[in-house]
């Protein structure tokens, strides 16, 4: 693998790795502080109407709580979502990570086709021997066709 230079991928020895993640904007420690200081400005507030006598806000506050939590929880739910597709000797590896669940496949090397041909927005397959994975989900699509083009020069190297 001496001598290829890769826009997307890390080489380490004879292995190169792709991973494709999504771009999330808070880390899920910074969500729960978010979280957590939203529920007591908002329980701060109701609770000080509901002193005044208006009984209402509260149960609705309480809803909004509810419905934000289970907002973020979707949100953190998804936040570790990504693709790594690893070559190493004559093995190709997908693995594509959604909500916590993990889906792999293998190929042999010598026998992957790798579709969209440049100039294609549409999402990468990679497939042989019958089975066939998309990837390419948290790229730009205007990116796709290059590493489209990085990972067949991969694997056409020896």
């Amino acid at each position: 693998m001496t001598g290829l230079v890769f826009r997307f991928a890390t080489v380490s020895g004879q292995r190169i790795d792709w991973r494709l993640v999504r771009n999330c904007s808070v880390t899920p420690t910074q969500l729960g502080w978010m979280y957590l200081s939203l529920c007591v400005v908002s329980l701060g507030i109701a609770t000080g109407f509901w002193m005044l006598g208006t009984h209402l806000v509260m149960p609705f506050a309480w809803l909004e709580i509810l419905a934000v939590g289970i907002a973020f929880a979707m949100y953190g739910r998804h936040a570790a979502d990504g693709e790594r597709i690893s070559l190493q000797g004559s093995r190709l590896v997908v693995e594509l990570e959604t909500a916590g669940r993990l889906e792999r496949a293998e190929f042999d090397r010598s026998r992957v086709r790798v579709e969209p041909k440049t100039g294609d927005h549409s999402l990468i397959t990679l497939s042989a021997q019958g089975r066939s994975v998309e990837v390419g989900r948290y790229m730009r699509p205007e990116l796709r066709p290059a590493l489209a083009s990085e990972i067949r020069m991969a694997l056409r190297a020896a």
